[in-house]
């Protein structure tokens, strides 16, 4: 595993982990919140070796995340400005070599997501890990009061005083936000003491940034101060994904549950979807072999 930095064009400063040759076909991982890249090492270590693909594979740390620039301006994190960092980091790692997939979570499947509908020719191949498609996810806050249940932590995120609130008692929140998005209370087997050591690094970087995609982003329940999501419309050209696309849901997943996935081949003409009973939102955490193994799968007949 190696730590890279990237100027991007736009003046960003990115910060990546990969793994494997650079004169290989990509796969790209973007991560999502309150986490960073090295929620992906298993899967870089896997895809780079060569009896799996020897890929390149390239994890950043998205911008406002870790030891990437983390701009102060809440409009510096609108979905254009992700978009871009995504491809141009892929003209910068890898010029002349495809982007087989590019593999996402959470927020980064929210800006994966955009990134295949405006860049279709980017990529190959797009997987999807328990991210909502943004026309089901705005059809569930506008009229599905579980959903607009189920989301209404992020009104709390984005109030002024969320990263004072998140770093207080040791990330106590932060640790509660795993839970919370989990049918199961008990403790993680998987959130050890040396990946909790991780999380703390990178959270006590900052969490201004992470925070900011929530600020900046209108899809959230509406409020009798905000109208939120009933505020927004999008036409159908900013919804399809004319990639074939891998999709992945932990169907436990309480803060974004199964019914964010109904409708989806009506915005995803070739899609595959693989659902995982008793996957959670941190599904890539509890069963990275199971989730290995259907990306592998999907790589090899696609």
């Amino acid at each position: 595993m190696q730590k890279t930095e990237y100027q991007l064009p736009n003046g960003l400063k990115m910060s990546c982990r990969t793994s494997g040759q650079p004169d290989r076909p990509v796969l790209m991982f973007l991560h999502g919140f309150p986490e960073a890249a090295f929620a992906w090492d298993q899967l870089l270590e896997h895809f780079s070796q060569p009896e799996n693909g020897g890929y390149f594979c390239v994890a950043p740390n998205m911008r406002g995340y870790a030891d990437t620039d983390a701009p102060a301006e809440t409009s510096q994190y609108r979905t254009k400005f992700l978009v871009q960092d995504i491809v141009e980091l892929k003209q910068l790692v890898a010029p002349d070599q495809p982007l087989q997939a590019l593999i996402a979570h959470d927020w980064g499947g929210a800006v994966a997501w955009s990134v295949a509908n405006q860049h279709p020719r980017l990529m190959q191949r797009l997987v999807i890990i328990n991210s909502p498609h943004p026309g089901t996810f705005l059809r569930e806050l506008k009229s599905n009061p579980s959903q607009q249940a189920s989301s209404a932590y992020m009104n709390f995120l984005i109030r002024s005083d969320a990263a004072k609130l998140l770093a207080e008692d040791d990330f106590r929140r932060l640790w509660e936000f795993f839970s919370r998005m989990q049918a199961d209370k008990g403790e993680f087997a998987w959130l050890t003491e040396e990946l909790r050591q991780q999380y703390r690094k990178v959270w006590s970087q900052g969490l201004e940034g992470g925070l900011n995609y929530y600020r900046a982003s209108p899809l959230r329940p509406a409020t009798a101060s905000d109208p939120g999501a009933n505020n927004i419309n999008l036409p159908d050209e900013m919804l399809r994904i004319d990639v074939p696309t891998l999709v992945i849901w932990g169907m436990k997943d309480l803060a974004l549950p199964p019914g964010l996935i109904d409708g989806l081949d009506q915005f995803v003409p070739d899609l595959t979807l693989h659902t995982l009973a008793e996957g959670t939102h941190w599904v890539i955490h509890e069963q990275p072999g199971k989730i290995i193994e259907l990306i592998q799968q999907y790589l090899s007949e696609h």
